[in-house]
């Protein structure tokens, strides 16, 4: 992977997330760095998720700070669409619009949420198809392409904003282990272009990829360290 820069991207100070008495998230403190491959790994109901989901704004915290380029995500002036709009999310059950081709599903938010005019949007999605691998899929619907070609779309239209940063929940979770390995290979491409990517998974291997790895455990960070393996 590339070699980061030590400006801290996102900064985590004491942020601490509680669903009524169950703590999700205990005094986490951490930062990620611009350029960097960080996974964060733990059991189920560690908080894995719920730390991802922080960091644009999709879960609020109740305490602590959480900075992204310097904006606080906690603060009530801060303007949350338009902090998401230089982050992309990848799913691990894709959430791609069943009801639209792929093609419509990396052109919807350009047009809708950027402005973009239908052909630059086209013109976009239809490059990442290429570098996907997924020209000839483009007027298909999701439900007629495999789980690893879903996941293809749902990274294309994760980074079809050209966003900073790309968050990635368990995003090989429902991928046999060649799809995977294709997957992961296509995340260390975007990273290689300049990709900041933070991506949670319960699979060790899965984890060889990152330059970094953060464990958590009951919502704490147990561990957070330079990738040895």
């Amino acid at each position: 992977y590339k070699k980061i820069s030590i400006q801290a991207m996102i900064e985590f100070k004491n942020v601490s997330k509680s669903y009524g008495n169950f703590k999700a998230l205990d005094n986490c403190t951490t930062q990620v760095s611009k350029g960097e491959v960080v996974v964060v790994c733990g059991p189920s109901g560690s908080g894995k998720s719920t730390l991802i989901k922080c960091v644009n704004g999709l879960e609020p915290f109740q305490k602590g700070e959480l900075l992204f380029n310097g904006v606080s995500l906690g603060a009530t002036k801060t303007n949350l669409p338009k902090l998401r709009a230089q982050i992309g999310m990848v799913f691990q059950h894709f959430e791609l619009f069943p009801h639209l081709s792929v093609m419509e599903n990396l052109t919807l938010g350009q047009i809708k949420v950027l402005g973009r005019s239908k052909e630059q949007a086209n013109e976009k999605a239809q490059k990442l198809l290429d570098r996907v691998g997924l020209t000839s899929q483009a007027e298909k619907f999701p439900g007629q392409l495999s789980g690893g070609q879903q996941q293809r779309v749902a990274i294309a239209r994760a980074v079809v904003a050209k966003p900073k940063l790309i968050l990635a929940d368990e995003p090989t979770g429902n991928l046999d282990s060649k799809t995977s390995y294709e997957i992961m290979a296509l995340f260390r491409e975007l990273n290689e272009r300049g990709n900041t990517i933070i991506m949670v998974t319960h699979e060790e291997d899965i984890a060889a990829f990152a330059g970094r790895i953060i464990r958590l455990r009951d919502g704490i960070i147990e561990s957070d360290a330079p990738n040895s393996s």
